[in-house]
């Protein structure tokens, strides 16, 4: 028996009162990306924010590399789950035809779907900007993020992804960790905020996805709670991203270009 437990006295079982309780859980509906008249992926996704979603999906899957080739967007929802339609220029659907998905994602991994081994690990541009950032700003960040998720307060179910520049300045939330980081970047994107000029902050591992999402945005740091995979680390590396994972309370680890975080 453990130290400082009691048996119930005459051998009689413990009581357990069960009572009714009512708990927020969030959403979870499938969501499709159309380019030009054509699907290119299905995501299961929190149903907010599904307009900088999309803008996101675009940008971090390499359809467009500007805002400007977003001819039109709109969010339609239909009785099972929404659409999120856009107009892209031809170039921008050029490239959609290389990058190429054919199965709906689920919420675990941003990579589901590629049909092309060379696309699933592609590269990413590396990231040139000198920003810095102390250790007492990554902490504060980290700690700051936990102020900015409100879904996952309610819930204990969702992701969320956020952008700190002397603050967190703009965050969002999802059931799936790259819909989260999709979001934010396309709430970037709208808002015209450089990214080069501050630090994407994550509560989720850091992955593949989230690393080549990063570089290709041109965050210069990815701060993480959780800790990163091998891999991720790998092509982190090589694009000039500053990862710091394990980021809790007064401890956090620098695994990449370690310059950019300063005492």
């Amino acid at each position: 028996m453990a130290r400082g437990l009691q048996r119930p006295s005459g051998g009689l079982a413990p009581h357990f009162a069960r009572c009714r309780m009512t708990r927020v859980l969030p959403q979870e509906v499938p969501v499709a990306i159309v380019f030009n008249g054509t699907t290119q992926a299905v995501m299961m996704a929190t149903p907010d924010k599904l307009d900088a979603f999309g803008i996101g999906f675009a940008l971090t899957e390499g359809t467009v590399t500007r805002g400007d080739e977003i001819e039109t967007l709109e969010v339609i929802r239909h009785a099972k789950g929404y659409e999120v339609r856009m107009w892209v220029s031809d170039a921008a659907a050029d490239r959609m035809a290389e990058r190429r998905r054919s199965m709906m994602g689920p919420v675990g991994c941003g990579l589901c779907g590629i049909d092309s081994l060379d696309q699933a690990v592609r590269d990413v541009p590396r990231v040139i900007s000198d920003f810095a950032m102390t250790t007492e700003q990554v902490r504060a960040a980290t700690a700051d993020l936990r102020n900015h998720q409100p879904l996952h307060d309610q819930t204990r179910a969702v992701h969320g992804a956020a952008f700190w520049q002397g603050d967190i300045i703009a965050a969002c939330e999802d059931v799936g960790r790259h819909n989260a980081l999709d979001k934010l970047i396309g709430t970037l994107m709208q808002r015209g905020i450089d990214p080069e000029q501050g630090a994407i902050v994550l509560t989720s591992r850091v992955s593949i996805d989230m690393v080549q999402k990063v570089a290709i945005l041109g965050a210069p740091i990815l701060i993480a709670v959780s800790a990163p995979t091998a891999q991720a680390i790998e092509i982190a590396d090589k694009s000039n991203l500053t990862v710091a994972a394990l980021s809790r309370g007064d401890h956090f680890e620098t695994f990449t270009h370690p310059e950019r975080i300063r005492p």
